[in-house]
């Protein structure tokens, strides 16, 4: 009995091990992978800002916000906020901030709720659903939040 219960105990540090480094591990690959196509966007965006300038004028359509106010506020956060999820600081709010971005990406596009809505906004939904398990589950050990964290 005294066997099996050392057993017991030894699968369940076990586990315990693999949920913290394995979700810290797939929270990093979440926030890389995801910080990664946003930030893409936002040199994409500040590459050529009078294409963005004209986009945003002529082709989305963000509402309750002038169009130029509208770009600049989506490369500054297609740029700031994955920097913040890459090096894992002030993770939950960042990976918010970002899905508020991406709604805006999402409902902004003009042709969202017609037929001829390309596959690439289902990036966005997949993007979304990532960014809200960073929120949810948080930046894991690999990350400045949980060194800052850290009791002395």
């Amino acid at each position: 009995m005294k066997t099996l219960l050392g057993l017991q105990q030894l699968s369940t540090r076990f586990d315990d091990a693999i949920n913290d480094w394995g979700g810290s591990l797939l929270s990093l690959a979440i926030r890389f992978y995801v910080g990664g196509q946003f930030l893409k966007a936002g040199l994409t965006k500040v590459s050529d800002w009078s294409a963005t300038l004209a986009l945003f004028h002529e082709e989305y359509k963000v509402p309750l916000l002038s169009p130029d106010v509208a770009a600049v506020m989506g490369a500054a956060g297609e740029l700031a906020l994955p920097v913040l999820l890459f090096v894992g600081l002030l993770s939950r709010p960042a990976a918010l901030a970002l899905f508020a971005v991406n709604v805006m990406a999402v409902i902004s596009y003009p042709q969202l709720f017609s037929f001829d809505c390309p596959a690439a906004i289902n990036d966005h939904f997949y993007w979304g659903a990532l960014l809200l398990v960073v929120a949810a589950f948080g930046p894991g050990r690999f990350s400045l939040d949980n060194i800052l964290n850290k009791k002395p």
